[in-house]
């Protein structure tokens, strides 16, 4: 079935150059098409057009030499229901953008949003192009590898350490770890 619409694709947009990722490429999850970053508003063009006609999701992933964007699709026709994850990863990690594709779904405005607040992807053309979840004067992108949380917002510290969970800072260290007889320790001493 992706591979029909990899055809479909790259009969339909001459720079996209898709190609189908399979999960074991992928490292987890369904397969997906991916295609070349410059490409992405004429293939989600052509995609809502034809093949599908519902955005549900922009997400991102920062995989330390690119950022990948996600868009998933799909098709609520009751004879003939699919879906599509359609990935194009950026290597400009200083100013990674795409073209927007606000003016082919409504629903893209607030996720191309959250993907700029988040990881920091501008998005050429957007008609409210600023972050959704943290104060515009934020500094960073969260969702980064190389985020470093301010210390300070507003005079206000961000992570006090009275209001730290170390408990999960804990286990996710023993963990990573392999400190198994760490983790059973605690979790005895807290009566699980």
């Amino acid at each position: 079935m992706l591979n029909d619409i990899v055809s479909h694709i790259n009969s339909h947009v001459s720079n996209a150059n898709a190609s189908l990722i399979s999960p074991v490429e992928d490292g987890a999850g369904d397969s997906s098409i991916l295609i070349n970053p410059e490409s992405v508003f004429e293939t989600m063009k052509c995609l809502l057009t034809s093949k599908y006609n519902a955005l549900q999701v922009i997400s991102g992933v920062d995989y330390t030499e690119y950022i990948e964007v996600c868009y998933m699709l799909a098709n609520f026709d009751p004879e003939n229901p699919r879906e599509a994850i359609i990935k194009t990863r950026l290597k400009d990690r200083e100013n990674p953008s795409l073209d927007s594709i606000c003016s082919l779904s409504l629903a893209a405005n607030w996720q191309e949003r959250e993907c700029y607040d988040m990881l920091g992807v501008s998005f050429n053309n957007h008609p409210d192009h600023r972050r959704i979840l943290c104060p515009d004067d934020w500094e960073g992108f969260p969702l980064r590898k190389d985020y470093k949380v301010q210390e300070v917002y507003r005079g206000m510290e961000v992570n006090p350490e009275a209001k730290m969970n170390r408990d999960d800072q804990l286990f996710g260290e023993n963990v990573q770890k392999g400190n198994e007889e760490e983790l059973l320790k605690r979790a005895l001493a807290r009566g699980l």
